[in-house]
């Protein structure tokens, strides 16, 4: 059976685009994929959507918009898409050994914050071990977190954990900035912060009741390791966008995120189109992408209709 809209993946973007689709009687296929809800889900407090005055667990969040899509008619598997065919009209989609066709595309693959890869960290993720300042920073008040980067991503979190924390400290694995200058200069200038050069984190210490305890660095240089106590630790070692497989048929940035049309959500295939962290670098914010999932979905209607 041929599908009027197929949208992969399922954060704030992709079940926004499911309920304004489906409310236009297109009856979307939602495959939500090995993150159902995704990062919003290893977010535990969400305290800064509109609508949630007293602020609203991720996965919680995730299952309203999920049962709010449901209700006018989204179908939602959980599965992944292994494989789309976007060079022929309909497009196919590929999930569990099972092929889809479909008129058009809403993809919200949405993107992954890299981590250190430590087991530790997947343990103590939203307990401790966080990914996104603007959502857990409100968490540290006067307490003394952990940065971890180098770049411009780092340089902002740090500035902007200052506003709680009593104490900031970026770690760094080299001896000089990637992050422009200016940046660096507002890091180097705020009495909160200080700086560990040629340094790494080899283990996160903690547990899920206590949040974290301590961290334990390694001097790259003389090899030597110290156990330092703090608080909680923030990866800002970037973002990947998850394009893996639509890499040779979209059009990509230099990082891998979608290009979409100016003012639109419109990707270089007709029919194809494209919403949330996917296609964001900038905002990464559960209420962006949703607004950008209602956008894709208006303009996936207006493009059926006018097929």
């Amino acid at each position: 059976m041929k599908r009027k809209v197929i949208i992969i993946g399922s954060g704030p973007a992709g079940l926004t685009a499911a309920i304004y689709s489906a409310r236009a009687n297109l009856s979307p296929l939602v495959f939500e994929g090995i993150q159902p809800g995704g990062q919003l889900t290893i977010t535990t407090d969400v305290e800064n959507y509109p609508g949630f005055p007293d602020g609203v667990m991720g996965p919680d969040m995730m299952d309203k918009f999920r049962k709010q899509a449901q209700r006018f008619g989204a179908e939602c598997l959980f599965q992944t898409v292994e494989k789309v065919d976007m060079s022929k009209k309909p497009f196919l989609v590929w999930a569990n050994g099972e092929k889809y066709e479909s008129e058009s595309i809403i993809i919200s693959t949405g993107a992954s914050a890299k981590l250190l890869g430590l087991d530790a960290e997947k343990e103590l993720m939203g307990n401790g071990v966080s990914a996104c300042a603007t959502c857990d920073g409100f968490f540290y008040k006067d307490k003394k977190v952990v940065v971890v980067g180098g770049g411009d991503s780092a340089m902002e979190e740090a500035t902007f954990l200052t506003k709680f924390a009593s104490e900031v400290i970026i770690i760094h694995r080299r001896d000089e900035f990637r992050a422009s200058k200016i940046m660096v200069e507002r890091a180097l200038k705020n009495p909160k912060i200080s700086i560990k050069y040629n340094s790494i984190v080899k283990n996160i210490i903690g547990t899920k009741d206590s949040g974290v305890e301590s961290i334990e660095i390694e001097d790259i240089k003389s090899k030597t390791t110290s156990i330092f106590k703090c608080d909680g630790i923030f990866m800002a070692i970037g973002h990947i966008p998850n394009t893996k497989i639509f890499n040779n048929s979209l059009s990509l940035d230099e990082n891998g995120y979608i290009k979409t049309m100016p003012d639109s959500t419109h990707t270089n295939i007709a029919g194809v189109f494209a919403c949330g962290d996917v296609q964001d670098s900038i905002y990464k914010q559960a209420v962006t992408a949703a607004g950008s999932g209602c956008m894709a979905a208006l303009d996936a209607e207006k493009w059926l209709e006018n097929q």
